[in-house]
């Protein structure tokens, strides 16, 4: 049965983290973006997170993330799009990610390669930007 895809609550901060280490992908400030962070759950927990940070009409997608052993079954591409509607129901219009290992993934929906000069300001300061991902990072962008 495939996993259910809820907003997160802020219990699940520790299963989030967990699942973020285990992923090898930042963890700084996601505690501050739980209210606008999606999990996927079974039988066994947490198995997979998408989280949005929200900076007006734009957004920083990131945390996408899904547990080893569900990995290969759509649910990175599922909850991509759950985060990309919540981004829509929240009135955002550009959404922003950086990635150094899925920059094959996202294309698939409709994001493109930008450089880091075409962020909005304020999606630049959002400790993604500044701290948790290195500069060799690429960087997405899709107009919604």
């Amino acid at each position: 049965m495939p996993p259910d895809i809820t907003p997160a609550a802020a219990t699940d901060l520790p299963a989030i983290l967990e699942l973020l280490a285990a992923s090898k992908l930042p963890r700084a400030g996601i505690e501050a973006h739980v209210a606008s962070a999606l999990v996927a759950r079974d039988d066994s927990g947490i198995v997979g997170s998408a989280a949005l940070e929200l900076y007006g009409g734009a957004a920083l997608l990131r945390s996408v993330a899904v547990a080893t052993e569900r990995r290969g079954q759509g649910l990175g591409a599922a909850l991509t799009v759950a985060a990309l509607d919540l981004a829509r129901r929240r009135g955002v219009r550009t959404v922003y990610l950086l990635t150094e290992t899925a920059g094959q993934f996202f294309p698939k929906f409709g994001f493109t390669a930008i450089t880091r000069a075409q962020v909005e300001p304020e999606v630049l300061e959002s400790p993604e930007f500044t701290t948790a991902c290195p500069k060799s990072a690429i960087v997405m962008v899709k107009q919604l």
